[in-house]
């Protein structure tokens, strides 16, 4: 099993950047890299980087480039003007991608809508608007991954309902993002995990958080922990089993956290600690 780092970890850490993310998580051990957005757009608007320098580094070094994280909101657009903005924004990631030599594009959904849509509404437009999607990824063979978040203001929060739009998508280029903290913020159901085609998981995010009521308001991504931390509640046995169960076939998992505290660190000392936290994680539940 293959380890990476998202950038939520560190992304407000002391004069990040991430051409120092890179350097730091080949340093320090890690496979991959999820490159957030919000850095990427910092880093670009302020003169630090240029996306070809990014291109060249990853050409010359071992340390790929996992996900594109993330193209949002893709769904629930009400107007004509924002589904076309929607359509903008994938292409310029596209352009991104072959320009980084990723092969994968995270969607995040919509979240406080105006409209009180019902899942079976939400289901159809998100349906709608991937397929849509998949015909602009397709020439390039770039994947698009689902993140449902576990949050109730979310249109889609819980795992049933993403993997639900993948089957009525039905393409090989579409999958679900599992991420640990989300899974149980919203109490997704553990048996649609286990009946689950794991070939549809494209992206294992661990973590772990305290013991939060699921749904409650302060139940929020600042409560997430490091894998391993002694306050966390999640069962990462139960996770890694049914994932080899259902025959994940990632071979990777991406640590991503997104605690107050943790950006105190410096950005080294938040990759290193990172680093440390998922080698253990692997090493005790992926055996």
């Amino acid at each position: 099993m293959k380890i990476g780092f998202n950038e939520g970890c560190n992304r407000f850490c002391d004069n990040h950047s991430v051409l120092r993310d890179l350097e730091l998580c080949q340093e320090y051990g890690f496979d991959y890299i999820d490159i957030q957005s919000e850095c990427l757009d910092r880093d670009l608007e302020n003169g630090k980087v240029k996306l070809e320098q990014l291109g060249e580094w990853f050409k010359e070094n071992h340390l790929s480039m996992l996900s594109y994280n993330a193209l949002k909101p893709f769904n629930m657009r009400q107007t004509e003007e924002e589904k076309q903005e929607v359509m903008a924004q994938l292409d310029e990631i596209i352009r991104r991608c072959l320009i980084l030599d990723c092969k994968m594009i995270v969607v995040v959904p919509n979240e406080n809508i105006s409209v009180h849509a019902t899942r079976k509404e939400i289901r159809e437009d998100a349906v709608t608007v991937l397929n849509e999607m998949v015909k602009k990824v397709e020439p390039y063979g770039i994947k698009l991954s689902i993140e449902f978040c576990g949050s109730p203001g979310m249109t889609i929060n819980r795992f049933d309902d993403a993997y639900a739009i993948v089957q009525e998508v039905d393409s090989p280029l579409v999958g679900v993002t599992l991420d640990q903290y989300h899974f149980h913020s919203m109490a997704s159901d553990w048996s649609t995990l286990e009946k689950a085609d794991g070939k549809k998981i494209f992206v294992w995010h661990v973590n772990d958080t305290e013991d939060i009521p699921c749904g409650a308001p302060y139940n929020t991504d600042e409560k997430r922990l490091w894998p391993g931390d002694s306050q966390g509640c999640l069962d990462h046995q139960r996770f890694a089993d049914t994932l080899k169960k259902i025959g994940f076939e990632g071979d990777c998992c991406t640590v991503e956290v997104f605690r107050p505290e943790y950006y105190e660190l410096t950005q080294e000392e938040n990759v290193r600690t990172a680093a440390k936290a998922t080698s253990s994680h692997v090493e005790q539940y992926w055996k």
